[in-house]
């Protein structure tokens, strides 16, 4: 479909252990759609398939069986790869592996040099991106001497560069502190927004996941529930057998009613939570 940034029909992936001869089944005939311009959260704990699906995304991995289309490409015809890993940009967890140049606005060069973009526009590019990301006034900086959350935007930037359309973050705020996870929620959110990029992050913190237009919950390599914050995070039960929390006020609207207090079962922030606890008789 047009419509679609990324199409994956029944795609399974088996992960090989050669010493003893066997296979698990990290992606089991997941079939998903993300619209061109969605905000989609993939949630799972450790080992669930999260991060597997989120490369072949991006056509670090193909599958063993199924397909991955990325904007009409599909990622199993080699020759595709390039043009896929263009549209689909990948952030990862930790920045210090992204970062390959000692100035930041080299590093963020480094990208569309390897395209072979003319000069010119790859100094628009990067102003441009850096921009983006509020790292500007950082451009002739040493990457190695900024903070976490620094480091992971100018990763971002350098992604930008690429003008891709759809970017995974696959777990890109696993290793910050509070305030550098915030920057990087709020840079997401805009280039969403703003930009109009399509964004898939994988994350391990629900508080993230509450501004999604979908979530999806992936668990033993299925996706088991699928749809609107409020929906999946309604669901307090079947994400606590699988080992996920649910955000803060959606966990206090669940003990609430256990109670027999009649609140909103599908409560997502403080302010809800206010607002609802204020109108009890």
């Amino acid at each position: 479909m047009e419509n679609n940034m990324v199409e994956c029909r029944n795609v399974t992936y088996k992960y090989e252990n050669a010493e003893e001869n066997t296979f698990s089944l990290a992606l089991d005939n997941i079939s998903i759609d993300i619209k061109k311009g969605e905000f989609i959260v993939i949630l799972g704990r450790n080992g669930s398939g999260k991060s597997t699906l989120a490369k072949h995304i991006n056509a670090l991995m193909v599958p063993f069986s199924g397909k991955v289309i990325v904007d009409g490409l599909d990622t199993s015809d080699e020759k595709n790869i390039w043009n896929v890993r263009n549209k689909a940009g990948m952030v990862f967890q930790n920045p210090d592996n992204q970062l390959v140049a000692t100035i930041v606005e080299e590093d963020v060069a480094f990208g569309p040099e390897n395209l072979g973009v003319e000069p010119k526009e790859i100094r628009t590019r990067v102003d441009e991106a850096l921009k983006r990301v509020g790292m500007y006034k950082y451009r002739k900086h040493a990457p190695h001497l900024l903070s976490g959350g620094q480091k992971q935007r100018v990763a971002i930037a350098g992604t930008l560069a690429m003008k891709p359309q759809c970017i995974i973050f696959d777990e890109s705020t696993a290793m910050l502190d509070p305030s550098g996870r915030k920057e990087i929620i709020k840079t997401i959110k805009d280039l969403n927004e703003n930009a109009k990029i399509t964004i898939v992050l994988i994350t391990h913190y629900m508080e993230e996941a509450i501004d999604a237009d979908r979530i999806m919950v992936i668990d033993n390599g299925k996706i088991i529930i699928e749809g609107s914050p409020r929906k999946v995070f309604k669901e307090v039960e079947t994400m606590k057998k699988i080992g996920l929390d649910v955000p803060q006020m959606t966990e206090l609207a669940y003990e609430l009613r256990k109670e027999g207090i009649d609140v909103k079962d599908d409560i997502l922030s403080i302010d809800e939570m206010v607002n609802e606890l204020c109108q009890l008789k």
